[in-house]
């Protein structure tokens, strides 16, 4: 029955393919799942601000943005059976919001010459874009949101880790696996002690974790979560008495679905970001006009502003700002998919540009090239506040130490190039 049901929704993908003069951005979501509340937040984003450039400018050089949705659920076979029914659409571009389903496409999105944007997931080392010609994940990486972090425990500490403790627990998957070769490193270069704790998908069940990090008093917990292992692991924190301003999330575990549910427990948790958070920006009036008012706003704009949603507005503005030069480079503004690749390569969204959108200081300067493909990796902590129920910006972006990771990504992206006989080409 679910093979079935998933063929119709494919078909019917397909009948409502957009017209091939459109510019076609599929959105690989996931509103459904474990990971649904998650997922249907950054949809709705992505969405919405492309709906903003329809309305209000007529898309994008006077071609409309089209986003036929496919849901993914956050499984990967569905995943790669949502690519393989849209990319013959025109698709120029996928974002598919999940480090296993981007595994899957990298080698695809090679094949086929098709864009693939993973902003703050997917395969770290696809930063080198000497070898992973077709993929983009600027403004940051799992690797850069590690380093950052450390910094900011560094800063913390008073610039000095010798001796401190540090747990991380992190969602048993491709995607939590990802930071722990560079905090493994961090740990070698600064001197503290990290302790790895996996908390199996979905991740309800972790009372074992913080017993030992109960035991073991740590002095600080890193997280890398998503979907209900977040909300769980804060309320375990909070169960224990864990500080709060001790314990930070990577930039998935830093939403309001994440700590509301906890309640005042949550107060003074941390997390990653690399985007701003809130309506307090320009864009949004516009937004209201445009979109919102006029009942065009997915799912009728009821997390507009919110920690997800902004994350996915901020991945439809960087591929629109791409499009933009890709229309530039190619004089002409119905481009195909090795057009848009060169429009990343030359991409550089500065703070002016930032603020000519309406987002003023809302993410890092992006300048990317042929062989850097992740822009600077910069991020920023958030913190939440359970009595105003917000978010508040508490450090301005910080770089990584790419003294760590760029012979990390040399190393992961060179063995990828000879295992797929890849020569880099920049």
């Amino acid at each position: 029955m679910k093979l079935k049901l998933a063929t119709v929704a494919l078909g019917a993908i397909l009948a409502a393919a957009p017209a091939m003069a459109d510019l076609v951005v599929p959105n690989l979501s996931y509103r459904t799942g474990p990971y649904g509340a998650n997922g249907t937040q950054y949809a709705d984003g992505f969405n919405d601000y492309f709906t903003l450039l329809n309305e209000r400018d007529g898309g994008i050089g006077g071609e409309k943005i089209q986003t036929p949705e496919c849901e993914t659920a956050y499984n990967t076979e569905k995943g790669v059976e949502c690519y393989e029914a849209t990319k013959g659409s025109g698709a120029l571009v996928y974002n598919p919001l999940s480090t296993g389903i981007t595994y899957q496409l990298i080698p695809k999105v090679s094949a086929d010459k098709i864009v693939l944007y993973t902003p703050g997931y997917g395969r770290t080392s696809a930063k080198n874009g000497s070898v992973f010609e077709w993929v983009f994940n600027a403004p940051a990486n799992y690797w850069d949101g590690a380093s950052v972090a450390v910094k900011y425990l560094l800063d913390q500490s008073g610039g000095d880790l010798k001796g401190k403790k540090v747990a991380l627990v992190y969602h048993n998957s491709a995607y939590g696996k990802e930071p722990i070769r560079t905090l493994q490193d961090l740990s070698k270069k600064h001197g503290f002690t990290l302790t790895e704790l996996p908390i199996d998908p979905p991740g309800q069940e972790q009372k074992s974790q913080w017993l030992q990090i109960r035991r073991d008093k740590p002095d600080y917990v890193l997280m890398w979560g998503w979907g209900v292992m977040n909300q769980t692991a804060i309320q375990e924190a909070a169960n224990i008495r864990f500080p709060m301003e001790n314990f930070i999330g990577v930039w998935w575990s830093g939403s309001e679905v994440d700590v509301l549910p906890v309640g005042a427990a949550a107060h003074g948790y941390k997390s990653l970001t690399f985007n701003g958070v809130g309506t307090d920006y320009p864009v949004y009036a516009d937004m209201k006009k445009f979109v919102i008012e006029p009942g065009k706003a997915s799912q009728g704009g009821q997390f507009v502003g919110s920690a997800l949603y902004s994350r996915g507005m901020y991945a439809a503005v960087v591929i629109a700002e791409a499009i933009k030069k890709a229309q530039e480079l190619a004089g002409t503004p119905a481009i195909n998919a090795t057009q848009l690749r060169d429009g990343f390569e030359a991409l550089g969204i500065t703070p002016a540009r930032l603020t000519e959108i309406g987002l003023p200081d809302f993410g890092p300067e992006i300048k990317m090239s042929c062989d850097n493909h992740g822009g600077s990796g910069m991020a920023r902590i958030q913190q939440w506040d359970a009595n105003a129920k917000k978010w508040s910006l508490i450090t301005e972006f910080t770089e990584p130490d790419q003294e760590v990771l760029n012979p990390l990504i040399a190393a992961d992206s060179e063995a990828f190039a000879k295992e797929f006989n890849i020569t880099p080409r920049c």
